[in-house]
């Protein structure tokens, strides 16, 4: 028998028993979790129709606490819930009246996107100068976000929130990219001051470096964004235009406001008419021209002659060209198409939305779709076609470049019609299908944006409202209310000079993707040589 020895008067060590995690250890180790899902919550909060922009900082610096010096694995898990705590409510209005299952697939989708946004953060909070690093990867994440999948899908690019802010005129400096890596890059750099203070607090000392890396990270985009205003004008250049804006309103909400699709063609025909009488009674400015919103005629002109009446009536009511909104089928294929139709000539110039939507304007995997629930495909029976030109309409003494609701959210489509000529934009819209939700304020405020990034008035013609007029500095100086049929009538600047965004086109998200990339290598590369030369 063996006996093990111990010393004498000593007792046996015994290992001690495991303790088990009290409740407040284990609310503890959900806090990153909590905190990850609250800064989303609290970058929606910042997004229209509240004209909350600044919550966006302490929404990253959130972010950055709770990613920072993360594994892969933790931050891939709490980048999702921070996507999903800004992205479920912010679109909330994609399911308004098709149901939950495509708003939370939806979000579901573009969450991911977030998640891996948030798995190279954490790789790069370990390195000098991290919050350069990290801002640039996440203007990479909504740059990957506006390709894919189907195309893309932009909403929620954080300077779709910032209409009302402070950074504005960088949009007219760089565009979208370089206005939400601002707003970012400053989130960062707020985190990393009140994490500097802190540890001063607790150690006594105070990295200098890293405190100065913090105070640019927040001074440089304010300071840049002050200098940027001299790029926001909304003076004439090339003279004004009067224009009308029409809301014909719709004869009932939801997706079944198409189901009297005559009665739509006829409230904008109305509208127009009663236009004219007060023009003609002095009540209101002549129009050099007029313009419908999208689906104001969803019954085609060229094949249904009624419909051609119609718009032919109120054009020669109003005397000037009119914008029309149309659906239209050619050579067997379905078109969402603005139509310039004039008084004297009727229908001139067209211009094919080339940004269609996936799920609302043709069905990706339409079979397995079906496959799910079939009514779903019956909501879209027909896909519609792209079209593949720019759509810039003559009108008057005016070059009014058309982008067509969705397409808004898009860098390139908007930025087309300017390059091709437009002296103003015009986004005709649709937003009765989302009811009364927020859909249209985060529509209407990235109108604005676009006003400042390429300093062209923007109209924006909505069947039942918000409809609005945009100076190029971004101040909306009229708008209608929610579904009610009205009219505005402006006289607005033209301008033809170029911004630099502009110019620069897809230039700085290139640059800021090409940073992100470096950052992230570098990350890639030190984890390497700390793997393989360990601290003793």
């Amino acid at each position: 028998m063996t006996v093990t020895a111990t010393s004498v008067g000593q007792p046996d060590q015994l290992e001690p028993p495991t303790a088990s995690p009290t409740r407040g250890t284990r609310l503890l180790r959900l806090l990153p979790a909590a905190a990850a899902a609250l800064s989303g919550v609290l970058l929606y909060v910042s997004f229209p129709p509240r004209t909350l922009w600044w919550l966006a900082l302490p929404a990253f610096a959130g972010l950055g606490w709770v990613l920072r010096g993360r594994g892969w694995k933790a931050a891939f898990g709490l980048g999702y819930l921070f996507g999903l705590g800004f992205l479920l409510p912010l679109l909330v209005w994609t399911g308004v009246e098709v149901g939950p299952g495509p708003w939370l697939a939806l979000v579901a989708i573009e969450a991911v996107f977030v998640a891996l946004v948030g798995v190279g953060i954490a790789a790069v909070s370990r390195l000098p100068a991290w919050p350069l690093w990290a801002a640039a990867l996440w203007t990479a994440g909504e740059a990957a976000r506006a390709r894919a999948p189907f195309g893309g899908f932009p909403w929620g690019k954080i300077a779709f929130g910032q209409a009302d802010g402070v950074f504005l005129p960088l949009a007219a400096l760089g565009g979208t990219p370089v206005l939400g890596f601002a707003v970012v890059l400053c989130g960062f750099g707020l985190h990393e001051i009140v994490r500097l203070a802190l540890d001063r607090r607790r150690t006594g000392e105070l990295r200098r470096s890293a405190a100065a890396v913090a105070l640019l990270a927040m001074a440089v985009p304010v300071v840049a964004a002050l200098a940027a205003r001299v790029l926001v004008s909304d003076k004439a250049e090339d003279g004004t235009a009067t224009v009308a804006v029409i809301q014909g309103n719709v004869p009932r909400l939801g997706l079944e406001f198409n189901a009297q699709r005559r009665a739509v063609l006829d409230y904008h025909a109305r509208e127009t008419e009663r236009l004219a009488a007060e023009v003609a009674a002095g009540k209101k400015p002549r129009p050099d021209f007029v313009l419908w919103p999208e689906n104001s005629s969803d019954i085609d002109p060229f094949a249904n002659a009624d419909a051609a009446v119609v718009i032919d009536r109120a054009a020669k009511a109003i005397g000037v060209p009119v914008s029309v909104g149309g659906v239209v089928e050619r050579d067997g294929k379905l078109y969402n198409e603005q139509i310039l139709w004039d008084p004297v000539k009727g229908p001139t110039q067209t211009y094919d939305k080339r940004q269609v939507q996936p799920f609302g304007e043709y069905l990706p995997l339409r079979s397995l779709i079906g496959a799910i629930n079939s009514d779903w495909t019956a909501m879209v029976r027909q896909d519609f076609s792209r079209g593949t030109k720019p759509g810039v309409f003559d009108m008057d003494r005016a070059k009014v470049g058309l982008v067509t609701c969705y397409e808004a959210a898009f860098d390139w489509a908007v930025r087309s019609e300017v390059t091709d000529g437009a002296q103003m934009i015009s986004v005709p819209s649709n937003n009765a299908t989302f009811d009364r939700s927020e859909m249209t304020y985060q529509q209407l405020a990235m109108s604005r944006v676009r006003a400042v990034e390429h300093s062209r008035t923007v109209t924006v013609p909505v069947t039942s409202g918000v409809s609005a007029i945009i100076m190029p500095d971004g101040r909306i100086t009229q708008k209608t209310g929610m579904f009610v049929a009205d009219s505005l009538v402006q006289k607005v600047p033209l301008r033809s000079s170029q911004t630099p965004a502009t110019k620069l086109g897809i230039l700085p998200e290139m640059l800021l993707v090409l940073v992100a990339a470096g950052g992230l290598g570098w990350a890639v590369a030190a984890g390497v040589r700390g793997r393989r030369n360990p601290a003793v």
